[in-house]
């Protein structure tokens, strides 16, 4: 096996790219919170770099890809990265170093459970918070990675087409996270005190990193520089615009006014909903996910008013729905004409890998729950979830940190 210099080129580039997705996230999550939470809700997303970082080095990526057992884990033959060299590994990138890939795989690990955190922003313990995300990491995304993408995965073998992390990184931070608006009860005051978002700036500047760190996430996934990662690449954009403009006119239909915040978070539910199907789908699909996905999700995130739950910064409403229904419309416009390792899809003649979609998002979705519910409810008994309700007053970012955002 030989190294692709391009290959390696493209691989490295787009590591870069995700690795930026998660200050990203910490800027789209910061702007949404009020002004004593900003520190807060955005060292939750920053300290998963360090986290999961040296959790991937140590077990993780063994655990989610390391040699199959049962179909459901990965051994820990690879753990501290034994064995994990400078030599293509030809089950999962046969022309790039088995650590590019590796590292690749690494940023997506990282950002998964800093999506849930949209969940519980402006209520968490930090302590509680960084033993969660370790055990999350392990006890989660790490099987559901093997499942999904892991050589001899259950899902795999299936036959379920997940791209670039729709099951994998959406529908499982998505259902994460409804665990977690459950579990750690509602903000104070929620429901009577106006929580306006206080730095929209900042949010869409988030938002705009995100899009443009997407590239790297879904091209990159094509594993190789060459026609699937142009096709993921010009799918992503074009799905992302689609539900930015979707979302900002239903929602200019409904209330009379299009908001900075809509349209960002409909770029985001239209890169989420494309993340499944970007290697496997065309320009036309690409655009009628992304037009779906600004509608389902703008009533995917009122939802959360009608069932009373607070999910501060709609992660189920984005990820959970427009991950799931990403990985259900690749069943639908899923084709060998742009992916001859994917499958037809219903509408390419192909119905059975709409079953098979469906089964995925419901063992993902399943196994999620359940377990970020056990693993939250064995913190809660232990370290406690949320902070004081003085502290909760005060704000994290004095309370937890010591900081504040702003000193004018």
């Amino acid at each position: 096996m030989k190294i692709d210099t391009g290959d390696t080129t493209w691989l490295l580039i787009s590591t870069a790219l995700v690795m930026l997705m998660t200050p990203g996230l910490a800027l789209f999550y910061g702007g949404m919170v009020r002004k004593k939470n900003v520190l807060g809700t955005i060292m939750q997303s920053f300290i998963a770099l360090g986290v999961v970082t040296i959790q991937w080095v140590l077990v993780g990526y063994s655990l989610a890809f390391g040699p199959d057992i049962g179909h459901v884990i990965g051994s820990l033959q690879w753990a501290g990265l034994n064995g994990v060299g400078l030599e293509p590994n030809p089950d999962y990138a046969a022309t790039v170093p088995h650590q590019a890939f590796m590292i690749f795989q690494m940023m997506f690990a990282v950002i998964t459970p800093a999506l849930i955190t949209g969940a519980f922003a402006e209520r968490f313990k930090f302590s509680t918070y960084v033993v969660f995300i370790l055990a999350w990491s392990t006890f989660v995304y790490a099987p559901l990675a093997h499942w999904v993408w892991g050589m001899g995965g259950w899902i795999h073998n299936l036959g379920a087409l997940d791209f670039a992390g729709g099951l994998v990184v959406h529908v499982s931070s998505g259902v994460s996270a409804l665990a977690a608006a459950l579990i750690v009860g509602k903000r104070k005051g929620h429901g009577h005190d106006n929580m306006p978002p206080h730095n929209m700036t900042m949010t869409l500047l988030g938002a705009s990193i995100l899009w443009f760190g997407w590239f790297g996430f879904n091209g990159g996934s094509a594993v190789a520089s060459g026609a699937l990662a142009t096709s993921a690449f010009v799918t992503t954009h074009i799905a992302a615009a689609a539900a930015a403009l979707s979302w900002l006119f239903i929602e200019w239909a409904q209330r009379g006014k299009p908001t900075i915040l809509g349209a960002a978070s409909g770029c985001v539910a239209g890169l989420v909903a494309i993340t499944p199907a970007s290697g496997f789908v065309g320009p036309l699909p690409a655009l009628a996910i992304g037009l779906a996905a600004g509608v389902l999700c703008y009533y995917g995130v009122n939802f959360k008013n009608k069932f009373g739950f607070d999910d501060s910064l709609d992660a189920v409403g984005v990820h959970g729905v427009g991950g799931a229904f990403g990985a259900l419309a690749t069943g639908l416009f899923a084709s060998t004409a742009i992916n001859a390792a994917g499958a037809n899809g219903l509408f390419y003649g192909n119905a059975s890998l709409l079953g098979i979609q469906a089964v995925s998002i419901l063992a993902a979705g399943t196994y999620a729950f359940v377990m970020t519910f056990v693993i939250l409810k064995v913190l809660s008994r232990t370290m406690g979830l949320r902070v004081k309700v003085e502290e909760e007053v005060e704000g994290l970012d004095l309370s937890q940190h010591g900081e504040s955002g702003y000193i004018f």
